[in-house]
């Protein structure tokens, strides 16, 4: 079996199409769009059909995209940016706690200049409450800031229904989409939303491009200071070859949505079913309702082992998934979102995320079911915590991590 990747949510390959397309702003038409001259005619319409491709996977105006680097350079604006251009309004944002870093921190950011923040709570399946939602907005509230999909868990949040809050209470509404774009439908008009980030790596893209919806005439301060690119917001040289590369990966998207979307559902499911069926002790993180997760992800903790030791002996044996930790980025702390969900520490510790794309086959499945239970048992018989009796509960001073000694 060749090298497996199940880490698609983390970053994807870019598609063939993509990269055909690209090719060509590298070589012939390498004029900067913002000139007047032959060179930069030559490339300046590319970027306008690529505005036209992401609008049509969104449902907007190409007039409404914002062409950025990047999903956190996207969530930076559309905050601070609301944060500054309705400061007379209010200073008060409502999120939730289980936001990628992009807006947990953006929003602390803001807390340390004076604005307020509600971060909502969830619930064990990692779901919101949204009578809480309702009740946190005041006559100071701004912005409501709820991501479309989880990145851990894979959820699905009621983007429709949080979206008709925010219109009901006339807050504005943003929602980073980074993970459900070209996973699920995002219809941006449907679910009233105000401002929508995506980002071009997680679908077939290069890594360095990102788009943002903007409703028209929702007021916010320029991002970038500079030149007058993307209609005066988002100062600086276009990124020509990989805004190309976004829209044609957008268009791939749109075209192949439901089919991929039932094709990497089966894979999934099918991964979900022999872990939990084949493997004792193993904690599904996310909603029980599969329904109400992204077709490609899922989240489990196999009790009594390290997250980061599974990995390992994973890529012993060609297999590319994550863990639901932060430890690989140095940090001995368990996810955030397991915290928020209520999730054990050891158990929250232990958690891998599969996340599949359409490059992924039933022989791949099979291979990772195959090699799974085995890796889990020698972890386990490895472990202090397995099938031992009475042991002494030490818990580490620095990270908090629960260990019984024998």
């Amino acid at each position: 079996m060749d090298k497996i990747y199940m880490d698609n949510n983390a970053t994807t390959r870019v598609k063939e199409e993509v990269l055909e397309a690209m090719l060509p702003y590298f070589r012939e038409q390498f004029g900067n769009p913002s000139s007047v001259h032959w060179a930069g005619r030559m490339v300046s319409g590319a970027i306008e059909k690529a505005r036209e491709q992401v609008a049509e996977l969104l449902n907007c105006s190409p007039a409404e995209v914002i062409f950025l680097s990047c999903g956190s350079e996207g969530d930076n604006y559309a905050i601070k940016g609301t944060a500054d251009a309705l400061k007379e309004k209010g200073n008060h944002i409502i999120t939730t706690s289980v936001e990628h870093p992009a807006v947990l921190e953006t929003c602390q950011y803001l807390e340390k200049r004076g604005y307020e923040v509600t971060y909502l709570k969830v619930d064990q399946n990692g779901m919101l409450d949204l009578a809480e939602l309702e009740a946190a907005i005041t006559d100071k509230t701004i912005l409501i800031s709820v991501m479309w999909a989880n990145n851990e868990t894979g959820n699905l949040f009621p983007i429709e229904e949080i979206g008709a809050i925010a219109k009901k209470y006339k807050v504005r509404f943003h929602t980073d989409a980074v993970q459900a774009v070209g996973k699920v439908p995002v219809d941006v008009r449907k679910a009233n939303v105000d401002m929508a980030v995506l980002s071009g790596h997680k679908i077939g893209a290069p890594k360095g491009v990102g788009a943002m919806y903007l409703r028209r005439g929702t007021k916010i301060t320029r991002f970038m200071d500079g030149g007058h690119q993307e209609r005066n917001r988002r100062a600086g040289t276009h990124n020509v070859a990989s805004i190309v590369g976004l829209g044609v990966a957008c268009e791939l998207a749109r075209k192949n949505l439901e089919q991929d979307y039932t094709y990497v559902r089966k894979l999934r499911d099918k991964l979900e079913k022999g872990i939990l069926g084949s493997i004792p002790e193993v904690k599904l993180n996310g909603h029980p309702n599969a329904d109400l997760r992204l077709p490609n992800t899922l989240n489990v903790s196999f009790n009594y082992i390290e997250g980061e030791s599974l990995l390992l002996f994973f890529d012993m044996k060609g297999i590319a998934a994550s863990s639901g930790s932060a430890c690989t980025s140095g940090s001995l702390e368990p996810s955030h979102v397991m915290g928020a969900m209520g999730v054990d520490i050891v158990l929250a510790h232990s958690s891998t995320r599969f996340s599949l794309s359409s490059d992924n086959t039933e022989a791949e499945i099979d291979f990772v079911l195959q090699e799974l239970p085995p890796i889990v048992q020698r972890l386990r018989e490895m472990s202090p915590l397995y099938n031992r009796e009475d042991p002494t509960p030490v818990e580490c001073s620095e990270c908090r991590m629960v260990t019984k000694v024998f």
